[in-house]
């Protein structure tokens, strides 16, 4: 199972950091490492989490992808999009699909 509260400490400290930040991929890298140990817990917490978090989430879902070559991580980020359309998440769903291949 993937450690929730770990999650949110990442993103609270990845929301600190401003976007230009070199540290801002720590950050990343933290959150690829705990998305890429289990597919089915990836979905699982992706499917739980809320609106804010998965849009802190989507910056790393290409690397996700790359790295779990999952069409499961793929359909359920799909969902997500679906779930929450007023969060732009095309982009980032378009840049994870594209690192299936």
């Amino acid at each position: 199972m993937i450690d929730t509260n770990q999650v949110k400490t990442i993103i609270n400290e990845r929301k600190k950091i401003h976007p230009d930040d070199p540290s801002t991929k720590i950050k990343w890298q933290e959150l690829i490492d705990v998305f890429t140990k289990n597919e089915d817990d990836t979905i699982h917490c992706l499917v739980n989490c809320d609106k804010e978090d998965i849009e802190w989430i989507s910056e790393v879902f290409e690397d996700i992808s790359e790295k779990l070559q999952s069409k499961k991580f793929i359909e359920c980020i799909e969902l997500l999009q679906k779930k929450y359309p007023e969060l732009d998440l095309k982009t980032d769903v378009d840049f994870a699909k594209e690192a299936m291949k």
